[in-house]
C-alpha cells in the first residue's frame, strides 16, 4: 500500500463538444463549473481535415439522431470553435476564477492551443500514441501535459513515459490518468485498481497520476481520490437529454456539485487522530464509556 500525501482533490469539468458548437452555451457551461466548484473548464480542438481520412469525414454520422451535420466531417464542424473562441472561452473562465484547458487531437490544434499559453493541455486516450503531436507539446510547451490512457497497453504507456523522459520533462509536467474509453462505462469495467498499478509503475516517474471516468454516479470518484488519483475528469452538460454523443455519460450540475463536495468532505476526513480522545469524544466518553461497577 501506498502512503499518500492527500492534498485537495483537483476536478476537471470535461464539457468537451457538449456546448453543441454554440458559444453563448459554451459560456454557460464554464459558469455552471465554477458555481458546482470545478478546478478546471476543459474543451476539445480538432484539425478535421487534419484528423480524419478523406473516406471518414465524407461518411455519415454512425449515430444521425446525434449528427449536426451531413457527413461525420460536417458533423465534427459544426461542433468545432476557432481558436479565437478558445480565447474568448479562456479569457471568460479566468475572469470568472476557474482554469480554462482544452483537449487536443493533432499538431495544428496542439500547436493553436499551445499559442494560448493555458496552465494544461489534455492528450485524449485516442491520440496518446500520435509522437509528433507529443513531441510539439513536450517541446513547444511549458506547461503540464495530461495524458489518458485508456484503450493502451502497457507497452504503449511505457513509450510515453519514456518519451517525455527523453528530456527529464516527465517528472515535472507529465500527468497520466487511469481511464477506460467507453460511454457509459459499466462498473466491472471501471478497473479503479489500475490506479494502483499506475502508482507501482510511474509514481518516482511522472508529476502526478489521475482518473478520468465515463461512468453513471460520483461514488466511483470517491473511491479513485482514495486510491491516490490527484485529479478527478468527469464529463459535464447541463441537460443530458441534450442532442449529442456525450450527454448520457455526462454529470448535470447538481452531479458535479455533489461530486465536489463528497471528494472535499473525503479530503477533510482522511486524517489520522490528533489526539487519542478527540474533543468531541470527551464528552461522549464520560457519559457512555463502560465502567465497572
Amino acid at each position: 500500500m501506498f502512503k499518500f500525501d492527500y492534498q485537495k482533490p483537483k476536478v476537471i469539468s470535461e464539457i468537451g463538444c457538449n456546448h453543441m458548437g454554440n458559444f453563448e452555451i459554451a459560456k454557460e457551461l464554464i459558469r455552471l463549473s465554477k458555481d458546482a466548484g470545478a478546478t478546471v473548464a476543459k474543451f476539445q480542438k480538432r484539425n478535421n481535415k487534419e484528423l480524419l481520412t478523406n473516406d471518414q469525414y465524407e461518411a455519415p454520422h454512425p449515430n444521425p439522431y446525434n449528427s449536426y451535420g451531413d457527413s461525420y466531417g460536417a458533423h465534427r464542424e459544426y461542433l468545432e470553435f476557432s481558436l479565437d473562441q478558445h480565447r474568448g472561452l479562456k479569457e471568460y473562465a479566468e475572469n470568472i476564477g476557474i482554469d480554462y484547458a482544452t483537449s487536443v487531437w493533432d499538431v495544428t490544434s496542439a500547436k493553436e492551443i499551445i499559442s494560448l499559453n493555458p496552465n494544461l493541455i489534455k492528450v485524449p486516450s485516442a491520440c496518446n500514441n500520435n509522437f509528433e503531436m507529443l513531441e510539439v507539446l513536450r517541446d513547444e510547451y511549458k506547461g503540464e501535459v495530461h495524458i489518458s490512457f485508456g484503450m493502451t497497453i502497457q507497452e504503449e504507456e511505457e513509450n510515453i513515459i519514456n518519451f517525455f523522459e527523453d528530456t527529464n520533462q516527465a517528472k515535472d509536467r507529465l500527468i497520466v490518468y487511469s481511464c477506460t474509453s467507453g460511454y457509459p462505462v459499466p462498473f466491472p469495467d471501471i478497473c479503479l485498481l489500475e490506479i494502483n498499478r499506475l502508482y507501482q509503475k510511474f509514481s518516482d516517474r511522472v508529476k502526478e497520476i489521475g482518473f478520468s471516468g465515463h461512468h453513471l454516479g460520483i461514488a466511483v470518484d470517491v473511491a479513485a481520490y482514495t486510491l491516490g488519483a490527484k485529479w478527478i475528469e468527469r464529463h459535464f452538460t447541463k441537460d443530458r437529454t441534450w442532442k449529442g454523443t456525450d450527454h448520457a455519460a455526462s454529470l448535470e450540475v447538481p452531479g458535479l456539485s455533489k461530486l465536489v463536495r463528497d471528494l472535499d468532505h473525503t479530503f477533510e476526513a482522511l486524517a489520522y487522530k490528533k489526539n487519542e480522545i478527540l474533543e468531541i469524544e470527551k464528552v461522549q466518553r464520560e457519559k457512555l464509556k463502560y465502567r465497572k461497577a
